[in-house]
């Protein structure tokens, strides 16, 4: 049975919204004000969170900013109930990491519409967690890594991180078109940690809500500076994890990146594996659809390697394809790798789909891809992830790719 908090300083309210829940058959908590609820929200752990917007002493972005903060609460559910309608006021809400809002007076109808919808998300969230938690035992080094992500995280000291920027190609004029930003953490205790080790740690402990959205606001800030400075036309490729991708709350909160920096939506371009969209495709679907709707670009990375490619392809609202590496070496010296990657590349066409080939590292590979009309390529026979400063380098050099 969920179980919900209802944090509510008028007495009417929070007794009709308890009488109504425990009908429901809800476990309900309730608290009278913010710190109390709070507190209840620690200790109780719910499964939902029902908060009034404004209250004395802490208010309900108050009660919101401390539980993001919180990894045991920072993936809870949370709606506001707010008597303001203003857009503002709803969309600072939305950016600080709230899954929703009731506009007071609402029925019995809309306020149960939301909190099913919220729970079941949650639901699909939780199954994730655990499943990644079962397979990924801490060793020694990880519990301390652990501690050491969670410390800078909570401390909002992202100094170690740092985004690199690796180029993609246009095969056929050899024009740097745009680049995929990668994440790098050097950590003071411990030196670089790969991204295959810390990301999943941080989606395991919930941490990867805030990196996440460290990366969107640095790179549409990195963006806004290269406009300034003349480089435009280019599209930037973020990385964003599956927990991620499946948060109510993400497109208001990349639109607000974009509006802040006067960047054109279309600059973006989210990323997201086909693997983890397989984890729940209906709702990976319908936040691809609200992203295009705000003319966000999607790409699906590591094309090839989920289940069910060729079937769900049709079905997926996005711009780009990126065949994964795994297909591109040695592309050109083996049969079975030459004619599923020209199968890709045709089948992605067909469907009007951008096609880059990743980790392209030698001349042959180059020449396969070019030969069979794929769109772009992004590899070492270019360039590696390089830092900021560097691949603003390599634009104003005019560094293109022999053709």
């Amino acid at each position: 049975m969920p179980k919900i908090l209802i944090i509510e300083d008028e007495e009417s309210v929070r007794e009709n919204l308890l009488d109504l829940l425990v009908a429901e058959e809800f476990e309900t908590v309730a608290a009278a004000d913010g710190k109390i609820g709070l507190n209840l929200a620690i200790s109780e752990v719910p499964d939902l969170i029902l908060c009034d917007m404004m209250m004395p002493e802490l208010d309900g972005y108050g009660v919101l900013k401390a539980l993001r903060q919180q990894p045991l609460t920072a993936t809870i559910p949370f709606i506001f109930l707010t008597a303001k309608s203003a857009k503002s006021d709803i969309r600072q809400g939305m950016d600080m990491g709230a899954d929703d809002y009731l506009t007071k007076p609402f029925t019995r109808s809309e306020l149960l519409s939301a909190i099913m919808n919220k729970l079941e998300k949650y639901a699909n969230f939780k199954k994730h967690l655990s499943s990644r938690t079962a397979v990924n035992k801490l060793t020694p080094r990880m519990q301390l890594l652990d501690k050491i992500l969670h410390r800078a995280i909570l401390n909002d000291d992202f100094k170690g991180f740092e985004i690199y920027y690796q180029p993609n190609i246009d095969i056929n004029t050899g024009k740097i078109t745009g680049a995929e930003s990668l994440l790098r953490w050097d950590s003071y205790e411990f030196g670089p940690i790969s991204p295959t080790e810390f990301i999943p740690l941080a989606e395991s402990n919930g941490l990867i809500f805030a990196i996440d959205n460290w990366v969107l606001r640095n790179v549409c800030q990195q963006i806004r500076v290269w406009r300034d400075l003349g480089i435009k036309s280019l599209t930037f490729a973020i990385n964003l994890s599956a927990v991620e991708f499946n948060q109510p709350d993400l497109s208001s909160r990349i639109i607000n990146f974009v509006e802040i920096n006067n960047l054109e939506p279309g600059s973006i371009e989210i990323e997201i594996t086909e693997s983890k969209i397989m984890d729940d495709v209906q709702s990976a679907i319908n936040t691809m659809n609200q992203l295009r709707l705000l003319g966000i670009k999607i790409a699906i990375d590591d094309f090839g390697t989920g289940q069910s490619s060729l079937n769900y392809l049709q079905h997926f609202p996005v711009n780009t394809i990126k065949i994964d590496r795994v297909f591109i070496q040695n592309v050109h010296q083996d049969y079975a790798k030459s004619i599923i990657t020209k199968s890709m590349i045709k089948m992605a066409h067909e469907l009007n789909l951008k096609v880059i080939a990743e980790g392209v590292e030698t001349e042959a590979e180059l020449s396969f891809l070019r030969e069979n009309n794929c769109d772009a390529i992004q590899g070492f026979l270019f360039s590696h992830a390089v830092p900021s400063i560097e691949f603003e380098q390599l634009l104003f050099s005019n560094k293109t790719l022999s053709i």
